[in-house]
Order: structure tokens, then C-alpha cells, then sequence
């Protein structure tokens, strides 16, 4: 037994002998794809949440009280100022004004009869004929009757009014929505809303910008950027772009001090009446910025904790230890030229498409890892000859024609 645990020993021993003297093997470099950083000039799509808002929109009501006997209008479609919508029932105010006319007539026969006695009684007192107190209260009764006429008029007048109440009418050109009320129901005025109607030809979009982009969409108002063609068009909700190009025509008066955010309204044209009121969008702010940008695809940040990275090739000159069999310290050392992973932490600006733009951490003719980076880390061994890649992003710099495809999202990593 005790030659037998002497030899597991020993073997044991060789074994961890052989163990600790077998080197490791090298990492192999990772494959990656690089590309040159270059700048350019860029054009993309400021992009914010929308609203169509009508420039005018007011519910109709009704000023007087009556069953409605008829609806004159299709649903959902386009009225003319002055068009009849609604048709109370009109017997009782048609009454009134004829009540009203009849009063009018007896008034006026009543007035020339107290004209004719008072031109009488003028003329007997002129022959000291009658007394002054009988022409003074015929003068009185006339008076009387002129006032009463007057009366009678303005009743007629009102009566006149409560009928034309009757009928409601459109007030300004515009599309009128569903019918809130049916043939037969009773109105009463101002409690009652009957329907709602609103312009649609132009259509305003609302939507809200940081104050510190409100210096920049004032100039836009005063046309310092005419070169910039379709500078304002919006998306809609079935992601295709409306054909309209818009202008600013309001930007509001004061900055919401909670959120930051200003309003800012925009005026399209809607011939067609596609765009309607309560519609969600996009608005695409078409910009460009003066100064050439570095832009690379998105796929090659990292990021970490809330910061932004990429990785750059180098070449770089390491030392490391040399393994050595007879059990040395490592102390000597040699030289090794290899490519290299290295991060540098960046400022992102817009994302355009599958690119986003890079502000600052890089410089022209830097070599950035487009592929991965997620098999790297710093100081990883790279290996770029199995795959090469150009410059990101060729198709956002040029012509306006070519950026039309680079929608760029509004919201911008920091």
C-alpha cells in the first residue's frame, strides 16, 4: 500500500509539473472591418411629433329653440360659407313675424291719425280756437304714436331674426363633421351642440421645439434659408410624405417654463383635403449643417453607462513577456508590432438612417471599427485583412436628391 500511494504521488507530481510548464497558447486577433473616418457635408431630416390643427374650427350651435325638421348636408364633407345646414321648425317664429308685421301696420294707422288731429289742432290754435292743453297732450299723443312705430319695427326686426335663427348656416368655408343631433330632435340654443366645423384649406401643424433650437426656426421664419428646397414637409401616419411643402406661420408667444418647449405652427396647402383635423405626424425639418461632419454607422458605437464609444485600429508596439521553459522570471522582454483596439469615448450628433453623426472624440483619417466590436475590448489583438469597408454614410453627402432617402431622426444621442 505504501508503494502504491507513493506512486500516485509521483504521477500526481509529474502532472502538475507538466501542467505548469506547458505554455499557453495566443490569443488569435479578432476579425474586424474598418473604415477611414472622413467629413463631409451632411443632410438630413430634423424629425418632431405633429398635430394637424384647423386654423379655424367652432361649433355650431343653435340660437333658438325648435325641433329640427331637416339636416341639408352630407356628413364628413366640404360646406360654403353661408351654405343652410339645419332647419328648425319655423311655424311659431313665422307667426311672430307676422304678429309682428300686423302690430307694425296698426301702429302706422294709429301715427296718422294722431298726425292728422295734431295738424288740426295746430291750426285752430293758430286762430285762437282751441285751448293750448288740448294741443299740447295731441302733441304728446302724437309723439306717442312715433314711438310706438319704432317699437313695432324693432319687434320686427327680432322676430325677422329668431326666424333666420331657424336656419343654421355655415360660417366660413370647411369640412363639417358627424351630425350630433337627427331630424326630430329638440334644440335649445347654446346648450345644444349640434355639430363642428373647421377649415381645411390650408391645414396648420402644431408642433413643439427646445428653446434652444427657437433662434435657428426664427431665422427659417424670415426666409434666411430659402436655398434649402423642401425645407418643411410632413410624414403621415401610414409613413408616406405628404406631397405639400409647408411654411412657418406662428411661433408662439412664450416658452412653456415646465417642459422648455415652445409651439410652432406650420401652414400646408390642402387642396385635396387629405390632410383632416386631430391627424398625427411627423414633421421633417430639412437641414444642413454648414460645417462637414464625420459620420459612421451606428453599429460601430458602444455604449456604456450613458456615454457614447468607438473602437480605433492602431498600430501599436507592445512588449511582452517571453516565455521561457527553464523556469526564468520573464523579465526579458520583446518587442511585438500589432493592430490594435482602442477606445475613445465621442459626442454623437444626428442619426441619419443607419448612420449617426459623430461631433467630437474622432478625427479625419482615423481608423474606426464598423464590425465587431463586440467581440473586442481595449488593447484586443484586431485583424482587418479578412474584411475591408469604406466610409459610412456615402449617400449623406451630396445633392438634395440624394438626401431625400435619409430620413434622420430628431432626437440626437449626447
Amino acid at each position: 500500500m505504501n508503494r502504491l500511494a507513493s506512486l500516485l504521488v509521483l504521477i500526481s507530481a509529474l502532472a502538475l509539473f507538466s501542467c505548469k510548464s506547458k505554455p499557453t497558447p495566443p490569443t488569435p486577433p479578432v476579425p474586424v472591418n474598418l473604415m477611414t473616418a472622413t467629413a463631409r457635408t451632411v443632410l438630413y431630416y430634423d424629425k418632431y411629433p405633429a398635430t394637424t390643427i384647423a386654423l379655424k374650427q367652432v361649433g355650431l350651435y343653435a340660437q333658438v329653440t325648435g325641433y329640427i325638421t331637416s339636416i341639408n348636408f352630407t356628413e364628413g364633407t366640404h360646406v360654403h360659407k353661408g351654405q343652410i345646414l339645419y332647419t328648425l321648425d319655423t311655424r311659431l317664429y313665422q307667426a311672430s313675424v307676422d304678429q309682428a308685421r300686423a302690430n307694425l301696420r296698426v301702429d302706422s294707422g294709429n301715427l296718422l291719425q294722431q298726425q292728422q288731429d295734431a295738424d288740426r289742432y295746430i291750426y285752430l290754435k293758430q286762430h285762437n280756437a282751441v285751448a293750448t292743453q288740448l294741443v299740447d297732450h295731441q302733441l304728446i299723443a302724437l309723439q306717442n304714436a312715433k314711438d310706438s312705430i319704432m317699437a313695432a319695427q324693432q319687434a320686427l326686426k327680432t322676430a325677422l331674426t329668431n326666424l333666420t335663427y331657424s336656419n343654421i348656416y355655415a360660417p366660413f368655408d370647411g369640412t363639417i363633421g358627424i351630425s350630433q343631433v337627427r331630424v326630430g330632435n329638440l334644440v335649445s340654443p347654446g346648450t345644444t351642440l349640434i355639430n363642428t366645423i373647421s377649415t381645411d384649406d390650408p391645414m396648420a401643424v402644431d408642433f413643439y421645439i427646445a428653446e434652444a433650437q427657437l433662434p435657428h426656426f426664427e431665422e427659417l421664419q424670415m426666409h434666411k434659408q430659402k436655398e434649402i428646397d423642401s425645407l418643411f414637409t410632413i410624414q403621415l401616419p401610414n409613413g408616406q410624405v405628404y406631397s405639400g411643402l409647408g411654411k412657418i406661420a406662428i411661433i408662439d408667444r412664450a416658452v412653456d417654463p415646465q417642459t422648455g418647449t415652445i409651439d410652432v405652427r406650420l401652414s400646408f396647402p390642402n387642396p385635396q383635403f387629405m390632410l383632416r383635423a386631430g391627424m398625427s405626424a411627423v414633421v421633417r425639418v430639412h437641414n444642413q449643417d454648414a460645417a462637414p461632419q464625420i459620420v459612421v454607422p451606428s453599429r460601430a458605437v458602444v455604449e456604456q453607462m450613458g456615454e457614447y464609444f468607438l473602437y480605433l485600429a492602431k498600430d501599436t508596439v507592445l512588449k511582452a513577456h517571453s516565455a521561457d521553459s527553464a523556469g526564468k522570471n520573464g523579465t526579458d522582454t520583446v518587442e511585438t508590432p500589432k493592430l490594435r483596439a482602442f477606445q475613445v469615448k465621442v459626442q454623437l450628433g444626428q442619426t441619419i438612417g443607419p448612420n449617426v453623426v459623430v461631433k467630437s472624440g474622432i478625427k479625419e483619417g482615423d481608423s474606426v471599427i464598423v464590425d465587431g466590436v463586440q467581440a473586442i475590448h481595449e488593447g484586443s489583438q484586431i485583424n482587418a485583412s479578412s474584411r475591408h469597408g469604406g466610409a459610412a454614410g456615402d449617400s449623406t453627402a451630396g445633392h438634395h436628391q440624394g438626401a431625400g432617402n435619409m430620413d434622420g431622426d430628431s432626437s440626437k444621442k449626447q
